[in-house]
C-alpha cells in the first residue's frame, strides 16, 4: 500500500479531512472523504474522491472555487492552504512565462467572468497554456449559468484528481 495512504488512514478523522482539504478546498468533501476510510489503494481513493465531489452541493463547490487564485495570479486567496497555494502556482506556471499583454488578456477575462458568473473562472490549467484558457475561457462565457457551473465543478474534480494524485508521492 501506498505509504500516504497508509498513514491518511490510520490518522484521526479531523487530522485526515484537514490532510486532503488542500487537494479540492471543500470542507465537506475533505470531511466525507475521511469518513469513507480506510482506503485500500490510489484507484479506490480516486474513485471515492470522484463519486464524493459529484454528490456535492453549490455551496460545496463554490468554497472550493473560492480556493484558487485568478488564473495569471500568483497570489492565492486567504481561504486557500499554504498547500493548495503552492499547487496552484505549479499547475499556473506556464502562464508565469507569458508576456504582458497575455496576462493582460488573461485579467480582463477573469474580469468579464466574474461579472458574468460571480465566481472566479476555474480551468484545470495542469498542460494548457495561456492562450487555450483564454479560448476555453471565451468559450464558457457563452454558457448558461447552470451549464457553467457544472463546467466549473468538473474543471474542479480533475484539478482534485491531479492534486490527489500529488499528495500520494508526497
Amino acid at each position: 500500500m501506498n505509504p500516504v495512504l497508509a498513514a491518511w488512514n490510520a490518522m484521526e478523522k479531523d487530522e485526515a479531512a484537514a490532510t486532503v482539504l488542500p487537494c479540492c478546498g471543500s470542507r465537506r468533501w475533505a470531511e466525507l472523504m475521511s469518513d469513507a476510510r480506510p482506503v485500500a489503494d490510489e484507484n479506490q481513493l480516486m474513485w471515492r474522491a470522484d463519486v464524493i465531489w459529484q454528490e456535492m452541493e453549490t455551496a460545496d463547490w463554490m468554497e472550493a472555487f473560492a480556493t484558487h487564485p485568478r488564473i495569471g495570479e500568483r497570489k492565492a486567496p486567504a481561504q486557500a492552504t499554504s498547500q493548495s497555494a503552492a499547487w496552484s502556482a505549479v499547475e499556473q506556471s506556464a502562464v508565469a512565462r507569458e508576456d504582458a499583454a497575455v496576462l493582460a488578456a488573461l485579467a480582463e477575462g477573469n474580469k468579464r467572468y466574474e461579472e458574468r458568473f460571480g465566481r472566479t473562472y476555474i480551468v484545470c490549467a495542469t498542460g494548457k497554456t495561456a492562450h487555450e484558457m483564454i479560448e476555453i475561457l471565451e468559450r464558457r462565457m457563452t454558457n448558461d449559468d447552470a451549464t457553467e457551473l457544472r463546467e466549473a465543478a468538473e474543471q474542479q474534480g480533475q484539478i482534485t484528481a491531479l492534486r490527489l494524485k500529488r499528495w500520494l508521492k508526497g
